[in-house]
Parts: C-alpha cells; sequence; structure tokens
C-alpha cells in the first residue's frame, strides 16, 4: 500500500496504545511487508504502533543501514512519522549462518556501531534455518566464541546483541555464562520456543527481567489469541518477573494470508490493548 493510501487511514488510531500507556509496543519491518524499507514506518504509524524494529540489509543490499546516508533517511524518517527505530535485526543470518559463514562477523560488529548512531541499544541475532543451533554444539561453541570476541565492542557502546534461536533457557544460559557478558541477552519469542517443545511459562521464569532483552508477540499465519499461546498466562509470567516497561515487545508474523497489514494489526493491537 503506497503512502497515499495509509493517509486515508483513520487517525483515532494512531495514539491508541500511548493512551493505555503501551509506550514500547512496535513491529518487525519484515512482518509490515516492508523488510529493509522505510515504508515499514508509514505502516506502523497507520497501524498505531509506537515503534519498529529495522532489519539492518539484506545480503543484496549488503547490510545498507551500515551506511550514513541510509542512515540518515532512516532518521528522518522516524521523526516525520514520529514512529521510533526500536531495535535492529539481522535476519540474513537465518540464510547466512553467523556460526559458520565469516561474512558475518563484520555484520554483527557493524551492527553494534549502527545501533549507537540511531539511538538504540538492542540487535537481535537470529538462529534459524541454516543457522539453527539445535543439535549442534561444535555450531554453538562456535558463536560462543565469536560472541566473545565483539562483546567488548557492544559494552562499550552500550548495545545489547540478543539471542533468538530455538534453544532451551538452560542452552541460552549456558551461551551467555561462556561469553561472559552483560551485552549478550535472550531476544525471546514465545510461539517459537513453543514449537519447539520448551515449557514457556517456566523459562520465562528462569531466565527473568535481566536476562531478556525484548520479546517477540506472534502466532504464525494467525491473529494473536487464536492460535494455542496461552497469552493471559504469558502476560502473568512476565508481570511476575517484573518486564521491564521500557523493553521494546514487538508483533511478528500473526496475520492470516492474504490479510491487509493495516487493518490486521490493528485487530492485533487491540487484542494485545485489552491483554496489556
Amino acid at each position: 500500500m503506497g503512502a497515499l493510501g495509509l493517509s486515508h487511514f483513520n487517525s483515532n488510531f494512531a495514539m491508541a496504545n500511548n493512551e493505555l500507556g503501551i509506550t514500547h509496543l512496535g513491529a518487525c519491518d519484515w512482518s509490515l511487508g516492508q523488510t529493509a524499507r522505510l515504508g515499514a514506518f508509514d505502516v506502523a504509524k497507520a497501524i498505531g504502533l509506537n515503534g519498529v524494529q529495522v532489519s539492518l540489509g539484506t545480503l543484496k543490499d549488503d547490510m545498507h543501514l551500515r551506511q550514513k546516508s541510509i542512515q540518515k533517511l532512516y532518521k528522518k524518517k522516524s521523526k516525520e512519522t514520529g514512529v521510533r527505530i526500536t531495535s535492529l535485526a539481522i535476519g540474513e543470518l537465518n540464510n547466512t549462518p553467523y556460526k559458520s559463514d565469516p561474512i558475518t562477523d563484520q555484520w554483527v560488529y557493524d551492527s553494534v556501531d549502527v545501533a549507537k548512531k540511531l539511538d538504540v541499544n538492542v540487535v537481535l541475532l537470529a538462529f534459524f534455518a541454516k543457522n539453527d543451533l539445535r543439535n549442534d554444539p561444535k555450531g554453538i561453541e562456535t558463536v560462543i566464541a565469536k560472541l566473545k570476541e565483539v562483546a567488548p565492542h557492544a559494552e562499550k557502546k552500550g548495545v545489547t546483541l540478543g539471542i533468538e534461536s530455538y534453544l532451551t533457557a538452560e542452552e541460552h544460559l549456558y551461551i551467555m555464562e561462556k561469553v561472559g557478558s552483560g551485552a549478550i541477552k535472550v531476544y525471546y519469542d514465545f510461539r517459537n520456543a513453543q514449537d519447539a517443545g520448551n515449557d514457556i511459562y517456566k523459562e520465562i521464569k528462569l531466565l527473568g527481567n535481566d536476562q531478556i532483552c525484548e520479546i517477540h508477540l506472534k502466532e504464525n499465519g494467525k491473529f494473536l489469541g487464536k492460535g494455542d499461546v496461552d497469552w493471559q498466562q504469558v502476560s502473568r509470567a512476565l508481570e511476575e518477573i517484573n518486564f521491564s516497561q521500557k523493553k521494546w515487545r514487538q508483533i511478528e508474523w500473526s496475520l492470516p494470508k492474504d490479510t491487509d497489514y493495516v487493518s490486521g494489526h490493528r485487530q492485533n493491537l487491540n487484542y494485545l490493548k485489552n491483554l496489556l
């Protein structure tokens, strides 16, 4: 949908979550149909979201947010729309694995500097598909070694590298312990964890607020509340660990096939307003 179409949406939605005190609720650019594109801010604004988790880029554009000119465009668009940049994500790691491809080392190192320049403090590192760490002890140890190298840089810049994977909470804690840096945390995704067979309600409490940097809220191919994740129980568990209201909650992949991004995510937003 173009910018002209978006301008016709009812502005009553624009501050819907602010009115309820939900100031840190955003969505991933790829879940808005705008992977690594400025259009994500327009879609997010039309929905009534406060922020967008933006992709560092793709293999094709050589992680374009590393370019100062692209950073300026993102800052300008954020200011124009009033939609914040919440955090960065390197989804391309799913296809070009951090655990085995040396080219990704520079991506992760540079993402720390980009985060700092965009005034955000979290970078999501994706570990799925070709980068999956399950049943891969060698891959886990390689990632630990790489994170040990980049962690001091992240610490210096005040940036957190968030691991999102199918691993259990215990396995994530093992990685963090071995790296030995407060700059490495878990980017928790309830749907992924449940799909992997993990007890998500137990895991939230085991990790606690300090070890979770941000969370994804999703039901692959379904609206939030229409899948089998018990979001009421998730909400209670987050309350029990005093999950910080200053940490971003991102809507991801929660639309049935062929659903309009704006109207569909408004339904998700309304569900979260009632839940939170």
